[in-house]
């Protein structure tokens, strides 16, 4: 009989559960997994490297393709780095947009993160399910800023523009039915505002209709429940922070214990779990888009009563209006100036973080006084969530691998820079 003895496998990058680029060296023993190495390095873009020979304006788009499921709030984080240096503060209303769509970026990524999740355990329906509410707030970032995905709306001093007053329709064609048409664009009437509004009291009972199918389900309570569990204490010590964090049940959230824009001025909870495990941290994003939801249905409220300017009104950090750009030499000088040199930042250094869905985003910004950064530093969220893979997995079976690198929600644009 041939000796048993420990073997070697590789899990990815080309692994359809890798989520990207990952690669997971495992030594099993049998199923049950000994050791877990991951390797990154299959991606790197050297975003943080880019920045320093581009204008300050110019990296904002570089931000959206970090963790390219949560766009706009990987912008916050950059934009408020640089405010922080320049000393100014975005108006009341641009703080609120901003407020409203990271909060709609959350649900976008947990929507993302739902359906993966379940399809990398075997349950199929619930994709199909996040998708189709995906598709209405895809359409609200495509409405501001005419792409669904690398927006680049946040800009130090505010937003690019103010919220429309209408939102695209559906047109007709041979594939649907006038009705069906007519009936989708029923919710399309009136403003950018109706529409969130709109979603905001439908999204409660689709959140109802994914717990239906998964929070009570023998199989994914098999697949879950206690997998990849960390105490708080362990949470604390590997760097955990978000969901992950929250999932072991501490109650850290950015929004609440340094609130910035205007979280101070919302209403909302913050949900923990019990056990940290992969339930429980399944558990803990369902709850926070029930959260997000509530938050976005404020600021809509507040936004329709209060309207104002979204950017501040200083020329040397924002350009001329376009339709002064298109009607006077002087404008359009400006704006071609500002658009190729951009505005020196004063010297000095800076940290801004954000409650982004996965976690703790923060930007540490170093400034010599040019207009390009002198060092530009992400502290990405994933990276430290993905150092305790192997903590995590040892001792579970191959198949939990699968549900471990699924509650991590890992992205590896942000991971590997």
């Amino acid at each position: 009989m041939a000796e048993i003895r420990n073997f070697t496998l590789n899990f990815g990058p080309q692994h359809p559960a890798a989520h990207g680029v990952l690669r997971l060296v495992l030594e099993m023993d049998g199923e049950v997994i000994q050791k877990a190495d991951p390797h990154v390095g299959l991606l790197h873009r050297g975003t943080e490297k880019l920045a320093e020979s581009k204008v300050f304006n110019q990296s904002i788009g570089y931000m959206d393709r970090l963790d390219y499921v949560s766009m706009m709030c990987n912008e916050h984080a950059y934009v408020m780095a640089i405010e922080k240096l320049l000393g100014i503060e975005a108006p009341l209303r641009a703080q609120y947009i901003r407020v409203m769509f990271d909060e709609i970026t959350r649900i976008l990524n947990h929507l993302m993160w739902l359906g993966a999740h379940g399809l990398d355990i075997g349950a199929m329906t619930v994709f199909l399910y996040c998708f189709r509410e995906r598709e209405d707030l895809m359409d609200c970032y495509e409405a501001v800023s005419g792409t669904r995905m690398h927006a680049t709306y946040y800009r130090p001093g505010g937003v690019y523009r103010d919220l429309p007053d209408s939102m695209p329709k559906y047109q007709y064609c041979e594939w649907r039915s006038k009705k069906d048409v007519d009936r989708l664009n029923e919710r399309r009437a009136g403003s950018m505002l109706d529409f969130i509004g709109d979603f905001t009291r439908r999204f409660p009972s689709c959140v109802d209709e994914y717990e239906t199918l998964l929070t009570d389900n023998r199989i994914w309570k098999q697949r879950t429940v206690n997998i990849g569990v960390v105490g708080p204490e362990r949470a604390m010590q590997l760097g955990f922070s978000g969901p992950m964090l929250r999932g072991s049940g501490v109650e850290w959230d950015l929004r609440k214990k340094q609130p910035y824009e205007v979280y101070g001025r919302v209403d909302f909870d913050i949900p923990v779990g019990a056990n940290g495990d992969c339930y429980d941290r399944y558990l803990v994003r369902v709850a926070e888009m029930r959260q997000s939801n509530r938050i976005i249905e404020q600021c809509v409220q507040w936004l329709k009563k209060n309207p104002g300017p979204v950017m501040i009104d200083d020329r040397k950090v924002s350009p001329p209006l376009r339709e002064e750009m298109k009607g006077g030499m002087e404008s359009l000088i400006h704006h071609f100036k500002f658009m190729t040199e951009g505005y020196c930042v004063p010297e000095g250094e800076g940290y801004a973080a954000v409650e982004a869905p996965k976690g703790e985003l923060g930007v540490y910004l170093v400034s010599d006084g040019a207009n390009k950064p002198y060092r530009l530093k992400v502290r990405a969220p994933g990276f430290a969530h993905i150092a305790s893979l192997h903590e995590m997995v040892q001792g579970h079976m191959l198949a939990d691998v699968v549900a471990v690198i699924g509650t991590q929600d890992i992205v590896f644009g942000e991971i590997d820079r």
